[in-house]
This record gives C-alpha cells, sequence and structure tokens, in this order.
C-alpha cells in the first residue's frame, strides 16, 4: 500500500505534472512564474485548493451523485466546490497574508478555473483511486504544479538578464523555455518505474 502510494506520488509531481506534461494551469503558469516569490505562493496556493477540492469533490462523487445517478452532473458540482473553495481561501489570505494576496493580484480569482484544479478532482475519480489514493494524488499534484512554478520562475529571472534577439522577446522566449522544461521532466518516466518496480 505504501509502495503503491509512492508511486502514485512522484509519479504525480514527475511524471504526470499537469503543467508540464499534461499542459493544465498554463495561464497561472505563465502569467505568475515572473518573479519566485509570486510563484511559491501560487503554487501553495494551487496545493491548498486543490487538497481541499479533493477532499469536498471525491465523496460529493462517492456518496452522492453516483448512488443517485447523477454522475453527469460531475463537472457543474466540482466546479462550484472549486469556486467556493478559492473564495474562502481569498478570504484567508486578504486577512492573514495580504501582501501575498496583493502580490497574487488577478491571478488568485483564476485558481476558480484552472484547469488543473478541476483535472486532479476529475481524473482521481476516472482513474478509480480511493479517497487516500485521490488524497496522495492531488498532494503530487499540488506539489509539481509548485515545482514547476519555482523552476520556471528561475528560468525566467535569468531570461529576463539575457538579451534574446527581437522576435523572440517576452512571451515567444518565455513558451520556448517552457517547452524545454517541459520536454526535461520526459526523463523521470523511467526513473520511477526503475526506483518502484
Amino acid at each position: 500500500m505504501l509502495k503503491s502510494l509512492l508511486v502514485i506520488l512522484m509519479s504525480s509531481v514527475l511524471v504526470n505534472n499537469y503543467v508540464l506534461s499534461k499542459f493544465l494551469g498554463i495561464c497561472p503558469f505563465l502569467g505568475v512564474s515572473k518573479k519566485t516569490d509570486q510563484a511559491v505562493g501560487m503554487g501553495l496556493s494551487v496545493i491548498f485548493v486543490m487538497l481541499l477540492a479533493t477532499l469536498a469533490t471525491w465523496p460529493i462523487q462517492t456518496f452522492l451523485l453516483d448512488p443517485l445517478g447523477l454522475g453527469y452532473l460531475q463537472t457543474i458540482v466540482f466546479i462550484l466546490v472549486i469556486a467556493a473553495l478559492v473564495q474562502l481561501l481569498e478570504m484567508v489570505l486578504k486577512k492573514y497574508i495580504p501582501a501575498l494576496y496583493q502580490s497574487l493580484g488577478v491571478y488568485l480569482p483564476l485558481i476558480t478555473t484552472n484547469c488543473a484544479v478541476l483535472g486532479v478532482t476529475i481524473n482521481n475519480i476516472s482513474d478509480g483511486y480511493g479517497f487516500i489514493e485521490s488524497m496522495v494524488s492531488s498532494l503530487g499534484c499540488g506539489l509539481g504544479f509548485l515545482l514547476a512554478m519555482w523552476l520556471f520562475a528561475g528560468v525566467r529571472g535569468r531570461i529576463e538578464n539575457s538579451n534574446p534577439p527581437k522576435p523572440f522577446q517576452g512571451v515567444p522566449i518565455a513558451l520556448i523555455s517552457a517547452s524545454i522544461v517541459s520536454i526535461s521532466f520526459y526523463g523521470f518516466a523511467g526513473i520511477i518505474e526503475k526506483l518502484f518496480a
């Protein structure tokens, strides 16, 4: 059991990274990755929302939607739950960590529409994970999101100090850099399989 949970965790962080291999959550990835502190703040917020969303949506799906034959409402219900959780997070950050609240700006409400959060909750159900496995998967996906944000913020910091050719300045060099970071994560697939085989 512990071994399978480690595989789920490590796979979610490195191999099945929602940003770098599934390309979900690209908006905050590109928008908030200019500064490391903002990227880490956004990553921690996403981890928190992913865990809370899974904590709420898995029982709703398992004990309410499936038994009543309402599985077709999954996406709508999950979006409403995630929106409520983000509102809660926004109020907490505004009251207790106003500097982070100000630095995240418009990107904090975007967690509501962050397809990575919705994707995690839906994929946990479709992958047939139990409650504990779903929570571990969500933690891994959140940590993977944080890792991608942190790494890319470092890369973008280096890009700011370089002088790329004029046609590549701004978003083009950011997208090229993101693709190179993404390619580097594909090498982890074999390592995870060998470590936990």
